[in-house]
């Protein structure tokens, strides 16, 4: 990398410092892990010593990430829209830096099934952020009550099934590959961690 690379340059350099700091520690204390010594460390930060791939690979390794991530320059795509599915009541993105995951938000206006076999069971896990309302998630035999701000995520291998108790409730679900998989089947009726059929009664 040479001086040539403008913003890119500052910004590695501006995320070395960072790692550091969100560590807790010093540029002695950094040095001594990458194997440099205090004072080259000090000019690669302040942009008084060229970044050589070498001292690179070692300080992300270092600072406990990649050599790919450390210079990894600014996303262009920031800000993503929402997919609308309109029949079930969801908006879907997907999660850029990791493909096999997936946020879905949806309205549920109806409880939970009352029928044990109206709940489902498929590989993958689940987190959900109930943001108003109340939901009530059946995971095995237990019943849950997940108030607004609160959280919850199983493994979807438990039959599950997610609804809203005494009028509707916003939640925003996360899905991993095997979970989202099984909300894109025709047969997948909806979701629970944020998923769900029409009018919000979940199954996953």
């Amino acid at each position: 990398m040479t001086q040539g690379d403008g913003d890119l340059d500052s910004l590695v350099r501006k995320r070395i410092r960072a790692l550091r700091l969100a560590q807790g520690w010093s540029l002695e204390e950094l040095a001594g892990r990458a194997r440099l010594s205090q004072s080259t460390l000090s000019r690669i930060e302040n942009g008084q010593r060229r970044l050589a791939l070498d001292s690179l690979v070692t300080l992300a390794r270092a600072l406990d990430t990649t050599l790919d991530q450390l210079v990894e320059s600014a996303a262009d795509g920031v800000v993503s829209s929402p997919v609308i599915d309109s029949a079930r009541g969801q908006m879907r993105w997907p999660v850029k830096a990791d493909p096999g995951m997936t946020v879905i938000r949806q309205r549920m206006t109806e409880p939970p099934p009352d029928n044990p076999s109206h709940m489902r069971a498929h590989p993958g896990r689940e987190w959900l952020v109930v943001l108003s309302g109340t939901a009530v998630l059946l995971l095995g035999n237990r019943r849950f009550r997940i108030e607004t701000h609160q959280a919850a995520e199983f493994p979807t291998m438990l039959p599950h099934a997610i609804g809203a108790e005494g009028g509707p409730c916003d939640v925003l679900g996360i899905f991993d590959r095997d979970a989202r998989r099984s909300h894109q089947r025709p047969d997948g009726g909806g979701g629970g961690g944020g998923g769900g059929g029409g009018g919000g009664k979940g199954q996953s």
